[in-house]
């Protein structure tokens, strides 16, 4: 019985693999990825507070959608966690809580992270479920923005024990486009020592002031 099991969960593991490699999903993976990309660039044209106008959206710059940068991570609920202070790129920290530590492999890799949740944001309706993910990377000062870059999560796509986490929609944080943000600075324990090529590349517009 265990062998005929183990035969058919290989037999679906190798059925998955053939469609992740087929031709339809890497077409549809793009597709999404383009959608999600032009949704954001809208985002800066709809908000009040936004660093960027239409003539700035041009020089927004992404990597090639990448199904290899999208993981299955385990996830470890935190408990009885403290507030602590979050610094900030224009020097005022903000209050966040570490909400739960996820392991994944990236690229062959194992990685360790942490994701977080924002005191402030947590008390608006829209933003209760809002998990926060900051991470610096390899490519850091070269092809992407030297402070780092954010990935949006929610916790109601946590399940069981398992997130799905996208870099291809890692974005930059406004303090990439102009001064006068409180960006936080992705924590040290979030560091990726390997290139990240995926998601939003450095802004090749001159920085606001």
């Amino acid at each position: 019985m265990k062998t005929s099991k183990r035969r058919f969960d290989q037999a679906i593991l190798l059925i998955v693999f053939v469609l992740l490699g087929s031709p339809a999903f890497a077409q549809n993976f793009k597709t999404e990825i383009e959608k999600h990309r032009e949704d954001y660039r809208q985002a800066f044209l709809n908000e009040t507070r936004s660093p960027l106008k239409q003539q700035d959206l041009i020089n927004l710059s992404f990597y090639e959608p990448d199904s290899n940068y999208v993981v299955t991570a385990t996830i470890k609920m935190l408990t009885d966690e403290q507030p602590f202070l979050m610094p900030t790129h224009s020097g005022k920290p903000q209050q966040y809580i570490r909400y739960a530590h996820v392991k994944f492999n990236l690229n062959g890799k194992p990685q360790q992270m942490t994701i977080y949740k924002s005191i402030a944001l947590a008390q608006l309706a829209n933003f209760k479920d809002y998990l926060f993910l900051p991470f610096t990377d390899a490519t850091n000062g070269k092809e992407t923005y030297s402070g780092g870059r954010y990935i949006d999560l929610n916790a109601k796509d946590i399940n069981t024990d398992v997130i799905k986490i996208d870099f291809n929609k890692a974005y930059n944080p406004y303090c990439a486009y102009s001064d006068g943000y409180q960006c936080p600075k992705p924590p040290s324990e979030n560091t990726i020592k390997q290139d990240v090529n995926a998601g939003e590349k450095a802004f090749s517009g001159e920085k606001k002031t």
